[in-house]
């Protein structure tokens, strides 16, 4: 009688912050063999600049604060969170230590003269089947709240510095969205003339976390020069555990679901109501990470209290929602628990033409391009648009491939992804 050969199962390695990205994606990468003829953009992915912390520093331009923030970096357990103001101690992002990779950037890389954030950038977009990924901050994205303005405005300016000087030229897959301080307004406009020409910032950014009302009289200029350099104006949400209202909240999930909403639904109901679409009919408007069920209740909110007090809106022209609806989004997190909810929320605001991909890699809630390609209501052609399509038209990229095959990412790495 002959003995069975036992089936082989080999054991799942645990994923660490130190595992390769092309192995935690490597499901991705499988499923991006179903969509090679797609063109793909990410809008919303992210950087730990704190694990590059003081290579910022180093470009900080004021002498005072460069060197307070060094010296800080030097003292027992500061070196990657000097002068920022956010509270190590609870950010529970990572899922109590079960869902680690996004908390530092200890991947190893091989050594080929480039960034190590390029490298790893290169491996996301690779395994996730990106033609360009736009980056973003993590940590600076709480630095609307910082006590200090002066101190946003110098780490903003510095973090610009490093992605545009650094980052960005290593790999023209790679876009960014410059840091706006708007705390300052005055140096969001000398941020605005810095990089408006600049080829690979394709937008400028707000981190929405913050207390400054956008109509105020001071922002007017700003916003006139975004318009003018015909590149989108995003506003990028955020978590706040300090704000009043949230201190009542004891869990991170409750927090984590109400806040990346409540700034962007503050943000965008003065943007409205204060006529500033009116004002600048060209800027064109970005929401990112906000996820999308707040849409449709905002526009029914809007739209209900304008046909009743008009005369608090005088600059307007068509309703609310008409205004949300030539805005733009992005994917990320989107809420599918309910799929006949989430096809009506794509109809209200135009998904097909008004909505961009975005991954949020490498948080613990990211979303793959299959977040899409699944999605049975869509055609294909909507699928297409919300993969790249949308992004290109609105960022002006070329719609190029620019990514390897999926099956050659997979190849690359034999028996390990």
């Amino acid at each position: 009688m002959l003995e069975r050969t036992p089936p082989q199962f080999r054991e799942l390695q645990e994923i660490s912050m130190q595992t390769d990205t092309r192995d935690i994606l490597a499901h991705a990468t499988r499923q991006a063999e179903s969509h090679e003829d797609y063109f793909l953009v990410d809008i919303d992915a992210h950087v730990t600049e704190t694990s590059f912390w003081p290579e910022i520093l180093a470009m900080i331009d004021n002498d005072v604060i460069r060197q307070m923030g060094q010296a800080n970096a030097e003292r027992p357990g500061g070196a990657n969170i000097s002068l920022l103001n956010g509270q190590p101690g609870i950010l529970h992002q990572h899922a109590w230590g079960r869902i680690p990779h996004q908390q530092a950037l200890l991947e190893k890389v091989e050594k080929k003269g480039s960034h190590h954030f390029t490298e790893l950038a290169r491996r996301s977009m690779d395994a996730l089947g990106l033609d360009y990924q736009v980056v973003f901050p993590t940590p600076m994205l709480t630095l609307g709240m910082h006590p200090q303005d002066d101190i946003e405005a110098a780490l903003g300016a510095a973090y610009n510095k490093w992605l545009v000087e650094r980052i960005l030229p290593e790999d023209d897959r790679l876009k960014g969205m410059i840091y706006l301080p708007f705390n300052t307004p005055e140096a969001c406009v000398e941020e605005v003339k810095k990089y408006a020409h600049v080829d690979s910032i394709i937008g400028y950014s707000v981190c929405s976390t913050r207390n400054k009302a956008v109509h105020h009289n001071s922002y007017m200029k700003l916003y006139a020069m975004m318009e003018e350099s015909g590149k989108p104006f995003s506003f990028h949400s955020g978590f706040n555990w300090n704000d009043p209202s949230f201190l009542q909240l004891n869990r991170f999930i409750s927090m984590h679901a109400l806040s990346f909403v409540h700034y962007s639904l503050i943000h965008m109901t003065n943007w409205i109501i204060n006529g500033l679409p009116e004002r600048f009919p060209k800027l064109k408007l970005l929401w990112i990470e906000s996820g999308l069920a707040w849409i449709p209740y905002l526009m029914q909110r809007l739209d209900h209290e304008y046909q009743m007090r008009s005369c608090e809106a005088p600059l307007l022209k068509k309703l609310p929602s008409e205004y949300m609806a030539d805005m733009f989004y992005t994917s990320q997190p989107m809420e599918k628990t309910n799929l006949n909810l989430l096809k009506a929320t794509m109809e209200a605001f135009k998904a097909e033409t008004q909505l961009m991909y975005a991954s949020d890699w490498p948080h613990w809630d990211f979303d793959a391009p299959s977040s899409i390609t699944t999605l049975p209501f869509l055609s294909d052609q909507a699928k297409r648009n919300i993969l790249g399509l949308n992004a290109a038209r609105v960022f002006n990229l070329e719609v190029k491939r620019k990514r390897p095959k999926a099956k050659d990412v997979l190849a690359a790495r034999p028996g390990v992804s």
